[in-house]
């Protein structure tokens, strides 16, 4: 299946338990992009709920995480995805041909004990989501 060139550029995040790093990473991503990019996030094994530091690190920018809710990797987002960023989910990641595909590795929030330790990840994310952007063509001003 061919992507259509007038449709927006998709991306899909992926982490292990898809309550912190690809929820930043997606936001962020939809945020930045000004909504045009589709963005998916999941995870390999989710979490019951979002990391508590991530909802909070977020709301610091005035990012809204309330609605958002781990969701488990499914091959159809993986499928529709024009490029699938993976954060640690190593082997339980599939890979398709034709699909672009970068590893981030970041540290997981799951393990910070403060929210200075997820504000870190944070700037992380947002520096590669602006590079990842660009790479697409996408304005974030």
């Amino acid at each position: 299946m061919t992507r259509d060139p007038d449709a927006p550029p998709e991306v899909l995040f992926v982490c292990v338990h898809n309550a912190g790093r690809s929820q930043m990473a997606a936001l962020l991503t939809q945020v930045l992009s000004h909504g045009t990019v589709r963005v998916r996030s999941a995870g390999s094994d989710p979490a019951d709920r979002i990391n508590p530091l991530v909802v909070d690190a977020m709301d610091e920018l005035g990012l809204d995480m309330s609605t958002a809710f781990p969701k488990p990797l499914a091959e159809d987002a993986v499928r529709a995805a024009d490029v699938v960023i993976t954060m640690g989910c190593g082997d339980a990641c599939p890979l398709y041909p034709g699909k672009k595909y970068e590893d981030w590795p970041l540290d997981d929030p799951a393990e910070a004990t403060t929210i200075s330790e997820v504000r870190v990840i944070r700037e992380a994310i947002r520096e590669r989501v602006v590079s990842l952007l660009d790479g697409l063509g996408v304005t974030t001003t």
